[in-house]
């Protein structure tokens, strides 16, 4: 089983988006995918339409009570060949407890263990941290994606990811130092600043960076809100086409000439805020003083 740690230690690389979209469309070109939640915000969780806090078992119980509990944990997803290993906030404390174990690096190896044969390719989205949670993605990873913005705080930061990820395959996969590979997310081809980092970013790391980039779009921010993947939610979009691209430069297939890309009818947030909000404190917001009433003093 081929398994893909999608890593990036900053937030809003669109990690979580390219977890989704790309194990939908690999699952879509006919591999059994297995997505890994191993992010206790959950977000993947909920970008396929399920609530965190429905399950008994999770991702977490898989870490602590080792690899018994994999089939107990996977569920369903709307599209077909994709299962889901969901997690919810409870994993926020691995990370304190994991921290008192030995080998804690090879926790999740092992609880993955039983899925080598039930699952072509497996795809962890990671949280945005360098920490336990991650460490045992990068140790569990035959291979590591690196969503990476076009932006040049995200280059920063891509500087300590890149030894990060150096130092834990040295240890752990010596044989697969270069299964690396970087993807531009984000990207704007009529911005300028977008072509130059687009441009120097394949001058540096050559081979490193993905042909396939992940251009901005309203349809990957709408569709988790219906609880779906792109593929499903706007199939004829870029943000689509740019997803089976990826899959298949994964999977080392060329990519079908892309039908015509339409956005269709369907507009907006799919799960309104007050439903998102029930039963959810929200405070009142109070002024201390009424606009053009303080006194100087």
């Amino acid at each position: 089983m081929r398994t893909i740690a999608m890593v990036n230690q900053k937030g809003g690389c669109g990690k979580t988006t390219t977890s989704i979209n790309t194990a939908a469309a690999l699952a879509e070109r006919g591999k059994r995918v297995l997505l890994v939640d191993l992010d206790p915000q959950a977000h993947a969780t909920i970008g396929l339409g399920h609530d965190p806090d429905s399950f008994h078992h999770t991702v977490y119980d898989v870490i602590r009570s080792g690899n018994g509990t994999l089939s107990s944990v996977i569920v369903p997803t709307n599209v077909d060949r994709l299962d889901l290993a969901p997690c919810n906030v409870l994993l926020a404390s691995a990370e304190m407890e994991l921290a008192r174990i030995s080998d804690r690096q090879l926790l999740l190896s092992e609880g993955l263990r039983p899925a080598a044969d039930l699952y072509d390719l497996c795809v962890i989205d990671c949280p945005p941290s360098l920490g336990v949670l991650t460490f045992n993605a990068l140790v569990a990873s035959t291979e590591v994606v690196v969503p990476v913005q076009a932006h040049y705080y995200a280059l920063e930061g891509l500087k300590r990811l890149l030894e990060t990820v150096r130092i834990i395959r040295e240890r752990f996969h010596p044989e697969s130092m270069e299964a690396v590979g970087l993807l531009l997310t984000f990207v704007e081809e009529r911005s300028t600043f977008s072509r130059q980092i687009q441009q120097e970013m394949r001058d540096l790391f050559g081979d490193l960076v993905f042909d396939t980039v992940i251009h901005r779009s309203i349809r990957l921010a709408e569709a988790p809100s219906a609880g779906e993947s792109v593929l499903t939610y706007a199939p004829h979009s870029r943000a689509a086409a740019d997803h089976r691209a990826l899959a298949c430069e994964l999977l080392g297939e060329t990519p079908e000439a892309p039908e015509a890309i339409t956005e269709g009818l369907r507009r907006g947030i799919q799960k309104h805020l007050v439903t998102l909000f029930s039963g959810v404190w929200i405070p009142k917001a109070a002024r201390s003083y009424e606009p053009g009433t303080i006194e100087s003093t």
